[in-house]
């Protein structure tokens, strides 16, 4: 009898393989291709969002009465969406209102949608390690449950709105009174660029920037804060959110962007106010408080905030290149901002310390790196530089634009900053179209290219012979 029921049950799970797939067998099944592939699934809604963008930047009611092109539009879009802030068409106010709504609601969109999934492919990590592993890293990680992924989403959503209300409660009445705009377009301001500063996009309404705002403390300082929030990531300000008067209570993670973080916002701001002191085309001829303020802001600014109050093709060349420096390194992972990422930029300073230093094993706030760990960034920092290589080769071979011009357009454009020498409009419409790829490529390629990393890592039952190269 038992044999019996054991032969009618492989015949029912057979029948049951063949039947169409119910609501809730296809749930299941795209919850599997989900985990499965979450990086596929990551670029593909990406890239449908940017054709719905661009579809509706071409519509003649989002054009201004100014006719646009289809490289124009998708470029505006993909910017928008990626929070790159670059533009090709000049400011956002040349487009029609529906057309800035547009570029408001991608902003919007893209930064709280890379937040979002970034923390979600996170978990998606996690979820493949084993039992574990999963609660060693959620222990690490305080702020990431390995079930919680609607509660995610729905303190990220909770997080960008709360901060840029309260910038846009300061901004507002500031550009009222002090700056002398009738009250519904500062408040249209106000709210425009505290969504942009927020999720780090740096487009602006203005043609120069917030340069008719240099100077002023109430606003460039809110805007900068802003900046540093949402390039933080939003699992260390969950964290410092719970845990700020308590550093010992941080993870590695936390650790590792606020220290590195601070140290390249102190360092960009030192470096930026000094080597432009005696420009007279940009701080020099500015009283010394105003000095202070403005280059205090632009070294924050190449962190991926992307606003400008100077004319940014007028600095000195040194102070191109260390520009350039900062927006590769970026931000926190997880959140607005783009480049490598400050975690992976501190694990490869520890790894070279450690190198220095004749330790076989690298550690970092008393905790020791995983060979994994050393391995993405590594990986993740090299094919980031092969990338940004080849295209500035590439641009400066059919532009006549100078080698550290284009290597700032497209660095900036890698890292979705959103600062420009002002090149971008006058290059080719390929060379515009590159540019697009790499604010893609910068904005999803770290996240995709490191969660991809961790979900293929595969333990080898065999190893080989040791060999040792010569280095150096």
């Amino acid at each position: 009898m038992w044999e019996r029921l054991r032969g009618l049950r492989s015949r029912v799970t057979r029948l049951s393989h063949r039947l169409p797939l119910g609501a809730t067998g296809r749930t299941a099944a795209v919850s599997r291709a989900f985990w499965g592939r979450p990086a596929r699934v990551l670029v593909l809604l990406f890239l449908s969002v940017i054709m719905l963008g661009t579809g509706l930047l071409m519509l003649p009611a989002a054009q201004g009465g100014r006719e646009v092109s289809a490289v124009e539009a998708l470029f505006t879009a993909t910017s928008a969406l990626c929070v790159a802030g670059l533009s090709v068409t000049g400011p956002v106010a040349h487009w029609s209102l529906f057309g800035q709504l547009v570029v408001l609601g991608l902003i919007q969109v893209g930064g709280i949608g890379i937040m979002t999934m970034a923390s979600v492919l996170g978990l998606v990590v996690i979820r493949r390690f084993g039992l574990r592993m999963q609660l060693s890293v959620q222990s690490e990680q305080r702020t990431l449950n390995v079930g919680d992924a609607r509660g995610i989403v729905l303190r990220i959503v909770a997080t960008s709105l709360t901060c840029e209300a309260l910038l846009a409660l300061v901004l507002i009445p500031r550009m009222w009174l002090a700056h002398g705009m009738p009250a519904h377009e500062a408040a249209y301001s106000g709210l425009f660029h505290s969504v942009s500063a927020f999720n780090n996009a740096g487009l602006s309404l203005y043609g120069d920037s917030l340069t008719r705002f240099a100077g002023d403390p109430l606003v460039l300082g809110p805007v900068a804060l802003a900046t540093v929030l949402g390039g933080l990531g939003f699992p260390v300000l969950l964290e410092l959110r719970r845990h700020l008067s308590t550093p010992r209570r941080w993870s590695l993670h936390t650790k590792m962007t606020v220290w590195t973080s601070l140290l390249l916002f102190v360092g960009g701001m030192v470096a930026v106010t000094a080597l432009e002191w005696g420009n007279p085309a940009t701080l020099g001829a500015l009283p010394w408080p105003q000095r202070l303020l403005d280059g205090a802001f632009h070294g924050v600014m190449p962190r991926s905030g992307g606003f400008n109050v100077v004319d940014v093709g007028a600095m000195e060349s040194h102070t191109l290149f260390v520009t350039v420096m900062l927006m590769f390194v970026g931000g926190g992972s997880a959140g607005t901002a783009g480049g490598i990422k400050a975690s992976t930029f501190a694990v490869i300073w520890f790894v070279v310390w450690a190198e220095v230093r004749g330790h076989p094993q690298v550690h970092a706030f008393g905790r020791r790196l995983s060979a994994g760990a050393i391995r993405q960034a590594l990986s993740l920092t090299f094919l980031s530089m092969t990338v940004v290589a080849f295209a500035t080769i590439h641009l400066t071979a059919i532009s006549p634009f100078p080698l550290l011009d284009v290597l700032f357009e497209v660095v900036s454009a890698f890292g979705v900053v959103g600062l420009s020498t002002g090149i971008a409009p006058a290059l080719p419409p390929h060379g515009q179209v590159l540019l697009t790829i790499l604010m893609f490529a910068g904005r999803l390629g770290p996240i995709t290219f490191a969660s991809a990393l961790a979900l293929r890592e595969r333990t080898r039952r065999y190893d080989l012979p040791e060999g040792r190269p010569v280095i150096g």
